[in-house]
């Protein structure tokens, strides 16, 4: 196991998900070319939805403030998700998350390469005084991994600590998130990262 799975957080409450998609390539070679296309789309967060296809949720990626960037993902950054269903009071409408970590190890010539990115719900940054805007908890996380082994590439979204945000926010917000954590819970978050990753390792 590489050092890119050191970056998941323990699990010590509520629900754990794993999505993981597999690649193959015919060399080393172009499996490191899979790799470095797959990484630039992980950080090239505002346009997950064109990956994903029709019917996802939305994302575009913000500074601390909640301007919109265009340009890659960097630590420190947010981004919103615009879930196709009702949103948050809180976040006026949208999931927030930072980016509270991105590990990278390039190397054509190694064994194993990889990125990892993980987030983590926060408040919406042009609303700080309200609770955190998203239907998990500031403690839920999501590492999105993309990694090359030889020539295998892998992509993958490792959910942990996954409880449902319905304390401290007002009682619509409460309903909300109970309701969308629960449809995760039963698998429905499942289908959007499952998207996610195949689409990161598309070649056509």
């Amino acid at each position: 196991m590489s050092n890119a799975y050191e970056n998941i957080p323990d699990q010590y409450e509520g629900e754990v998900s794993d999505v993981i998609h597999f690649a193959d390539a015919g060399t080393q070679q172009s499996a490191h070319q899979l790799f470095l296309l797959a990484k630039e789309r992980l950080k090239d967060v505002s346009n997950w939805h064109q990956l994903s296809g029709p019917g996802s949720s939305k994302f575009s990626l913000t500074d601390a403030q909640g301007n919109e960037l265009y340009r890659m993902a960097e630590k420190g950054d947010h981004f919103y998700i615009d879930l196709p269903a009702p949103g948050t009071i809180a976040g006026r409408g949208l999931d927030w998350v930072i980016i509270e970590d991105i590990d990278e190890l390039d190397d054509a010539n190694a064994e194993s390469e990889y990125i990892t990115m993980r987030v983590r719900p926060v408040v919406n940054p042009e609303n700080p005084d309200a609770p955190i805007a998203h239907f998990l908890t500031h403690n839920s996380t999501n590492t999105f991994i993309v990694e090359r082994y030889l020539n295998h590439v892998s992509a993958a979204v490792h959910g942990r600590n996954e409880v449902p945000n319905n304390k401290d926010t007002g009682l619509y917000d409460s309903v909300r998130n109970t309701i969308i954590a629960l449809g995760a819970r039963k698998g429905l978050s499942g289908p959007q990262w499952k998207a996610l990753v195949v689409g990161l390792l598309k070649t056509e």
